[in-house]
């Protein structure tokens, strides 16, 4: 999620052809495949699942169609307890995840479970938070920005589409963290329920600043509503290469949202590897690679041994910010 994972994100995989992958799938392929979306239809995991059902059918990677169910409740949660307990060990099944998994396993808000109760496949992108503001704004810097919360950190209130503790209430609280707040825990957040809200928050002047995902902001940046001071992204993004990022403003912050899957713990090697060759093989597709970065996705992958360290330590990192701003003790 971080600046420190994001370094390790970014190395490239290497390339896996889809030979080897169709050759391995002959060995097995999942009856029945099915990929389960913790949340309603139409949000992120709806769209990890239904992207990834339509480019493994399309590239010949499963056998007819993919079942796409949508499971909601507890913020991921129910979904997680059902593979977790009660689909231990099926191999037909992924599961949609992203920062939103982390950040509850994180600040415990999956009761009675662990990191370690599934297995976690891949990640194939990362959708970078942004900083914005009215276009209006006195703010016309990321520096101008941060050196007002700096001087009164309730001076400014960041708005976003996510709960306190959350993944758009992390990422201010880190830019805060950079820019030397001595208490990042008086920053001035303001929650809503999606992006939408959170802009119309900005735009009405009940807040001093969105912080959000760029496919949140991006129709009010180009209708010229928004102004956004900083992507926090490595690189700047191809679609927006006039946007600066917070690091090369002074801020060493990198704030992806990742995108990817778990599955049962205990579900068959030879269906794990299945899986993961086929993950492998979608994110070597350049249809599949165009239609990312055509949603502002970039590049973030993870297989294997390098997952579980990126994801053990984006949970440590995850808890200890939320440690900070009082989420748990």
């Amino acid at each position: 999620m971080f600046r420190k994972f994001a370094a390790v994100g970014l190395v490239a995989v290497s390339a896996l052809s889809v030979t080897t992958t169709a050759s391995h799938a002959q060995d097995f392929k999942p009856s029945s495949p099915e990929c389960l979306a913790p949340s309603a239809p139409g949000g992120g995991w709806d769209f990890i699942c239904r992207t990834t059902a339509q480019y493994l059918r399309e590239m010949g990677l499963i056998d007819g169609t993919m079942q796409v169910t949508n499971m909601t409740g507890a913020g991921g949660g129910v979904a997680y307890a059902h593979v977790a307990k009660e689909r231990t060990d099926a191999g037909n099944v992924i599961v949609a995840a992203s920062n939103g998994t982390t950040s509850r396993l994180a600040q415990g808000a999956f009761p009675n479970s662990t990191p370690e109760d599934v297995d976690w496949l891949a990640t194939f992108g990362a959708e970078y938070g942004a900083i914005g503001v009215a276009a209006d704004s006195k703010f016309e810097t990321l520096e101008d920005l941060m050196n007002a919360v700096k001087e009164d950190p309730r001076s400014v209130a960041f708005s976003g589409g996510s709960a306190v503790g959350g993944y758009d209430h992390i990422k201010p609280l880190l830019l805060g963290k950079a820019a030397g707040v001595e208490d990042v825990r008086q920053m001035k957040y303001v929650a809503f329920s999606g992006g939408g809200e959170a802009v119309t928050a900005l735009l009405s002047d009940s807040v001093q600043a969105l912080s959000g995902d760029l496919s949140e902001i991006r129709g009010f940046v180009d209708s010229g509503d928004v102004k956004i001071l900083a992507v926090l992204s490595p690189e700047r993004l191809k679609a927006y290469p006039d946007i600066p990022t917070a690091i090369e403003q002074g801020y060493d912050v990198v704030g992806p949202n990742w995108r990817g899957y778990y599955i049962p713990k205990d579900a068959p090697e030879e269906a794990r590897k299945f899986w993961e060759d086929s993950i492998r093989a979608m994110t070597e597709n350049e249809e599949f690679q165009k239609m990312l970065e055509g949603a502002g996705i970039e590049p973030f992958e993870h297989f294997g041994e390098d997952m579980d360290q990126f994801i053990a330590s984006n949970i440590a990192e995850i808890e200890e910010i939320s440690r900070e701003i009082g989420i748990i003790q």
